[in-house]
């Protein structure tokens, strides 16, 4: 007993700063989208930021451990500005595990879904807890320059909301899009493959050919990235609709595939097998269109 423990104590401790170095070699970059703005990655969700004056913005917050990097690049990009007003776009850790490092001390803005679901979480910092939430949509007007964040009915989650920059033609998508990969569907947290489809057909119609989208994964696209996203969902789930209705268990349909088409949006989270599956179990119209 005293050996195993001993062991154990040993593996521990070797582990930590393995955890503690997941991230020792990301690096923060920056893509410029418009005079001041930027989105940036690193690891977990993209981010965003905007310069406006004496006003910082940025848009989620990755992981604690990329906080100090995070800040670095905000300084460098602001001229040492400290950051004033952080957005959430939804509740997800690769999206918001930074935000007690980095937002503490100033007002952090997300849906009111999100606050309710994080203040469960016990785990979850309070100094990192949204302060000020809204219920569908919330204008910010900083220096000149109009932010909207927009709700949208459960996709990804039950708290997802996308952030435009009204004078730059960008906007922030949060995990409404995975861009180039099979998405993520939460629905242990209200999320729904029907209302993904769905808010993804509603965004198109929100954007021109000129404006720049910002994905919560992936690289910066466009108006026809995002509707390759849509085509890829659409053809897939009808794949799978054909599969259940020929009599197919998930297994047999998971067996089968998807077919040669859509292999490159397979990656290390949302499989082929794991997006197969959510494809089966979804609650959807048979209306695809």
């Amino acid at each position: 007993m005293k050996l195993s423990l001993a062991t154990a104590l040993v593996l521990l401790l070797a582990a930590a700063p393995l955890q503690a170095d997941r991230f020792k070699d990301v690096q923060v970059e920056e893509t410029k989208l418009a005079d001041n703005l930027y989105m940036l990655s690193g690891a977990g969700g993209n981010m965003a930021t905007l310069i406006a004056g004496d006003k910082v913005l940025l848009v989620d917050t990755q992981y604690a451990e990329l906080a100090g990097k995070i800040k670095t690049k905000l300084q460098q990009l602001s001229a040492n500005r400290p950051l004033t007003t952080l957005i959430n776009t939804h509740l997800h850790g690769d999206h918001v595990g930074g935000n007690s490092a980095l937002a503490a001390n100033i007002d952090i803005i997300a849906h009111n879904n999100v606050l309710s679901r994080l203040t469960q979480d016990a785990k979850f910092p309070r100094n990192g807890l949204p302060k000020t939430t809204f219920t569908d949509q919330l204008s910010l007007h900083l220096n000149g320059q109009t932010v909207r964040l927009d709700y949208m009915p459960p996709s990804h989650t039950d708290g997802d909301i996308v952030v435009w920059f009204e004078q730059a033609n960008a906007v922030h998508f949060g995990d409404l899009l995975f861009e180039g990969r099979f998405p993520f569907i939460d629905v242990s947290n209200g999320g729904s493959v029907k209302g993904y489809i769905d808010n993804t057909r509603t965004l198109i119609g929100m954007l021109n050919e000129q404006t720049k989208v910002i994905p919560g994964h992936g690289q910066l696209t466009d108006k026809a990235g995002v509707q390759r996203s849509l085509d890829m969902m659409e053809a897939t789930l009808a794949v799978v609709q054909g599969y259940k209705a020929a009599g197919m268990t998930e297994q047999q349909a998971v067996d089968k595939g998807l077919g040669q088409q859509w292999q490159s949006w397979h990656w290390n989270f949302i499989t082929e097998e794991r997006w197969i599956k959510t494809l089966y179990h979804a609650d959807v119209s048979a209306d695809v269109n």
